[in-house]
């Protein structure tokens, strides 16, 4: 099967021509699985301060069933509207590792045509659901088109499902189809290790931040306090970071240029 059989690629990407220089503090939010809390809580958090962000969305976990806990397409198209980001974050939020690549197209496909139907534009990013990724998947990834899509702390720190550091992305050393999580917001990340994680965004590197729900109300493991949230907030903005979403890279990194790196180390 040839590989114009197998992908979609219909995004037109081209090497950025005017990048600009990346500042010191620059920040990226990300938040995961569509919880409640993105439209009810978050967004109109991020608007206040001015930040961008980007809502990975999947219709896995219990993203049909139950709308009081996920949020409804008509809210995913608010905050598109809103002017954040909506990334893939797959059909059924499965471990990529465990899909044939026909399987992740279609997963991905799926979320396509969901935004699509609801007049938001086919996502640019990815985030790798439970942070498994291979480079098979990667692949799938490349030919598909997307800028960016974002992983876990692992390898280089200790995955702790409860929360905890991970290395900052250095566009020189890091895949842009496989940027690393600098914090993973939970039980056990706290403000000292968003202080660190900010401290790491310098010298060419960029703090990516990941949160699981404002609060997670279905994950615990993963649950962020609301005004510890906005403690986070507050500190981003009272220091001077640029606070942006996963797509708006592209404006300090070309992502084409990045895919002749390796994908492993």
């Amino acid at each position: 099967m040839s590989e114009s059989s197998v992908y979609d690629n219909d995004r037109n990407i081209s090497a950025s021509q005017d990048l600009q220089p990346i500042p010191d503090r620059l920040v990226v939010l990300t938040f995961d699985d569509g919880n409640k809390s993105d439209a009810t809580y978050v967004a109109p958090l991020l608007k206040r301060y001015g930040f961008g962000g980007t809502f990975f969305i999947t219709e896995g976990l219990n993203f049909l069933k139950n709308k009081a806990h996920y949020v409804t397409w008509e809210e995913v198209k608010e905050l598109h509207e809103a002017g954040f980001e909506i990334g893939n974050h797959t059909h059924h939020h499965k471990n990529v590792n465990n899909q044939s690549s026909e399987e992740l197209l279609a997963d991905l496909q799926h979320i396509d045509l969901r935004c699509k139907e609801h007049g938001i534009p086919v996502p640019e990013t990815f985030c790798y659901p439970g942070y498994s990724n291979g480079p098979e998947a990667v692949k799938v990834l490349t030919e598909k088109g997307f800028l960016f899509a974002r992983r876990g702390i692992a390898p280089e720190f200790t995955y702790d499902s409860e929360g905890g550091r991970g290395p900052a992305y250095n566009p020189a050393k890091h895949h842009p189809l496989l940027v690393p999580t600098t914090g993973a917001s939970g039980p056990h990340w706290e403000f000292d290790d968003l202080v660190w994680a900010v401290e790491q965004a310098r010298d060419g590197r960029i703090a990516v931040l990941t949160f699981h729900g404002v609060p997670a109300l279905e994950h615990p493991w993963v649950h962020t306090d609301p005004k510890t949230f906005e403690i986070y907030m507050d500190y981003l903005y009272e220091n001077g970071c640029t606070v942006i979403s996963l797509r708006d890279l592209a404006k300090y990194v070309d992502p084409i240029q990045g895919r002749n790196l390796p994908c492993y180390y």
